[in-house]
C-alpha cells in the first residue's frame, strides 16, 4: 500500500471541536510505525493533531512515509514521556509530561514512547500541509537510510562539550524555565506563556485562574486551542452565528484570523489550555466594547 495524505478538517468561520467530532487517522505504514492521530483542523494556515503511541511504541520513516517536512514544529506532551531523536544527527531528547519539543523545517525526527506509559502528544504545525510542506514534501528529499541515535563526537567530552552540542541541536526541548512569559491585555493582565514563536508560528499557554475573563483580541494568523484543564467559555465578538461556546479538557476551537474572541473562566477550576497561531501573533487590536 502506498502513502495516503492525513484528513484536512477545515471549517468557515469560528467552530468549536468537541473530541468526540475530531477527524481519526491512522499515520504511517508497517516499516515506519503506524501512528494514531486525532485530526483538530487543517486550515490554510495552521495544522492541529493530537498523536498516540502505545506503551513502547515508536514511529520512524519509511519510503512512502518521510519524517521531514517544511514546517515549524511544537510537540507538546499531554501523557507519558517522549524520547525524540533526530536520526540525521544522532541527537536524543527526552520530554516529559508538560513538556515540548520545537523544530524547524527540513529536520528529521523519530519518536518513542518511553517508560512503560502510552504517549500523547499534542502537535502544532505551520506552515499547514495545504501549502505542501507534509508528505509531498518529504518525498521529495533524499531517504536518510541510516538512522543513527548516538553523538559518538560527544564521548569523552562531557559535560566540556555540552554548549557546543546545545549551539548544534536541531531539536529543542521547552521546560518551564524556557517559556517567555506575559502580562496580556489592557483592562484585565491575563498571564500567557510562549513556548515559540517564529516568522511561521506562535505556540504558547493560557492560563486563567477562577473569574478570570482576557480583553477581547484578534490576531494576524488563524488561531487553533486545545484545553488542557477546566472549563473554557470561548465568547466571540460581532459574529452572526453562536456568541459564545463552552469547552473542557480535550476539546478545541478554530478562530480564523482577525476574529475577536475573549476567554472566560467562569468556574471554581483553573483554566489552562495551548494555543497555536498562524503565521502572525500580533496584529490584533484589544476591543474595548464588551462582548453582546
Amino acid at each position: 500500500m502506498g502513502y495516503s495524505a492525513s484528513p484536512r478538517p477545515c471549517f468557515d468561520g469560528p467552530a468549536p471541536i468537541p473530541y468526540a467530532s475530531v477527524t481519526r487517522h491512522v499515520w504511517g505504514d508497517r516499516i515506519s510505525g503506524e501512528v494514531a492521530d486525532w485530526i483538530y483542523v487543517s486550515s490554510r494556515k495552521i495544522h492541529q493533531l493530537v498523536f498516540a503511541l502505545p506503551t513502547g511504541g515508536s514511529f520512524k520513516h519509511s519510503a512512502e512515509y518521510r519524517t521531514v517536512f517544511a514546517a515549524d514544529e511544537v510537540l507538546y506532551v499531554l501523557e507519558g514521556t517522549m524520547v525524540i531523536a533526530n536520526p540525521e544527527t544522532g541527537e536524543v531528547h527526552r520530554v516529559s509530561t508538560g513538556e515540548a519539543a520545537f523544530f524547524r523545517r527540513d529536520t528529521w525526527h523519530h519518536a518513542f514512547a518511553h517508560g512503560g506509559e502510552p504517549l500523547r502528544v499534542l502537535e502544532l504545525f505551520a506552515p499547514p500541509p495545504s501549502a505542501g510542506t507534509s508528505g509531498a514534501y518529504a518525498r521529495t528529499k533524499p531517504l536518510l537510510t541510516d538512522a543513527r541515535y548516538t553523538q559518538e563526537k560527544l564521548l569523552e567530552r562531557w559535560p566540556e562539550a555540552q554548549a557546543e552540542a546545545l549551539r548544534d541541536h536541531t531539536i529543542r526541548v521547552l521546560h518551564d524555565k524556557d517559556v517567555l512569559w506575559r502580562l496580556e491585555g489592557r483592562e484585565r493582565q491575563i498571564l500567557v506563556g510562549i513556548l515559540a514563536s517564529t516568522e511561521h508560528l506562535t505556540v504558547g499557554k493560557l492560563l486563567l485562574s477562577p473569574g478570570e475573563t482576557t480583553d477581547i483580541e484578534s490576531h494576524g494568523g488563524d488561531e487553533s486551542l486545545y484545553v488542557l484543564a477546566g472549563t473554557v467559555h470561548v465568547r466571540l465578538s460581532g459574529h452572526d452565528g453562536q456568541g459564545w461556546h463552552e469547552l473542557g479538557a480535550g476539546d478545541g476551537f478554530y478562530l480564523p484570523e482577525g476574529t475577536p474572541h475573549q476567554y472566560s473562566n467562569v468556574s471554581g477550576r483553573p483554566v489552562e489550555l495551548v494555543f497555536g497561531v498562524a503565521p502572525t501573533y500580533g496584529g490584533g487590536r484589544p476591543d474595548m466594547r464588551e462582548v453582546p
